[in-house]
């Protein structure tokens, strides 16, 4: 019975070691998930013309999603899920802030297009001598 036991207590004690290194072994969805959400998040943002409007922003993002990366690739998943939720904020800040660099650069061009028309309307409608 004894002999039974103890094949019995090292079998479960192998199978518990075996299940503890798969778990760590295994990649963390949450943060494949967080850094995946980020790389669309960056994509949109170089898309909006963060490149020329918002560039500190973007490449703030980059530089997070690459900490993210190896992290995640060094099995550091609590700061690979941090990094990744860093870059998908900075990722949205650039994107915003390259929509609101191009409003006020389309607003400036129209008030300038507007004044033009306006001096022009003004020549014309002065008689001539």
């Amino acid at each position: 019975m004894r002999i039974k036991l103890s094949r019995l207590t090292k079998g479960a004690a192998a199978f518990a070691a075996t299940v503890v290194v798969l778990a760590a072994c295994a990649s963390n969805p949450a943060a494949d998930e967080k850094i995946a959400v980020a790389k669309a998040s960056v994509q949109r943002a170089e898309g909006s013309g963060a490149p020329e409007f918002a560039p500190v922003e973007l490449a703030s993002a980059r530089d997070k999603l690459a900490r993210a990366e190896k992290a995640n690739a060094d099995r550091n998943l609590q700061p690979a899920t941090a990094w990744a939720e860093q870059a998908n904020i900075d990722a949205q800040l650039a994107e915003a802030s390259s929509q609101q660099q191009r409003s006020h650069k389309a607003a400036m061009e129209f008030d300038t297009s507007m004044q033009t028309l306006q001096q022009e309307s003004m020549r014309s409608s002065q008689p001539t001598q």
